[in-house]
């Protein structure tokens, strides 16, 4: 039986956590180099992680990067628990957290093969195509208001 809990911050335990996943994702299992994935923007982030049972499993990041605006990044969902509803939920965490901060708008680089997955949340394409940590992305916005 599941047991999922929710976490949100900026301290290190949270950032620790949301770093467990993400390591497992985007470095072991997408391949992206540890330099790229982890970077000084964790330390002014805020996390949002929800753990099974006590282990990290999804994760998301958010920073407000003018007033009224929230770049998230980060999103990610140990494989074994994609299809659980877990990342639709991280950034329903984000981006009500980011409301509550002021912010009327959001926007991310999302991978083009989940691109989808953005715009099943109300996410627009903004823009061409681009690589990011040699990764196809698109840059997506959304009005939070």
């Amino acid at each position: 039986m599941t047991s999922y809990e929710t976490h949100v911050g900026g301290n290190a335990s949270v950032g620790e956590m949301a770093r467990a996943v993400r390591r497992a994702v985007f470095i072991e299992e997408q391949g992206v180099d540890e330099a790229d994935e982890m970077d000084e923007k964790d330390e002014v982030a805020t996390h949002v992680v929800i753990t099974d049972d006590g282990e990290p499993v999804a994760t998301a990041r958010f920073r407000l990067v003018e007033a009224t605006t929230v770049r998230i990044e980060r999103v990610a969902v140990l494989d074994a628990y994609r299809g659980e509803g877990l990342g639709t939920e991280v950034m329903d965490i984000a981006e009500s957290r980011a409301r509550e901060r002021g912010a009327t708008s959001a926007f991310l680089h999302g991978q083009l093969r989940v691109a989808a997955f953005y715009e099943r949340l109300g996410y627009e394409t903004d823009g061409e195509q681009f690589e990011e940590a040699g990764i196809p992305h698109v840059e997506m916005v959304k009005s939070l208001d």
